[in-house]
């Protein structure tokens, strides 16, 4: 089973910068992705940011230049590097990924607990 535990939200004005983290644990034979989703009250989730096997990264054209995603590979942790916050990036942040796990049949999902920013205006 693949764990994965976040930290680094809160609430910061709009202008300012938060970092969130993700540490994935357990015994995991593979990543395929890390990376963020959030999801605002009545909204879906949606893609913040991802890292891919192989290095490559995408992003969501409203965090574009503003977010970075970046990943420390010997720690099997993922950080969303967040400047310019504006209101709308209000919500909670979940951490995803792709993992095949130890006692997986598969490549699957796996999600964090969600971590709540707020960006006061």
């Amino acid at each position: 089973q693949v764990q994965l535990v976040e930290s680094g939200g809160g609430l910061v004005r709009a202008g300012g910068s938060l970092r969130l983290s993700c540490a994935a644990s357990g015994r995991i034979l593979s990543i395929t992705t890390m990376g963020w989703f959030r999801q605002a009250p009545g909204k879906l989730r949606e893609l913040v940011a991802r890292w891919r096997s192989g290095g490559s990264t995408n992003y969501a054209d409203a965090v574009m230049g503003r977010f970075t995603i970046s990943r420390d590979n010997a720690e099997n942790t993922v950080y969303l590097q967040m400047n310019s916050l504006k209101p709308e990036d209000t919500a909670v942040y979940y951490c995803h990924g792709l993992f095949f796990g130890y006692t997986d049949i598969a490549t699957r999902d796996y999600w964090g607990q969600g971590t709540q920013v707020t960006v006061s205006s």
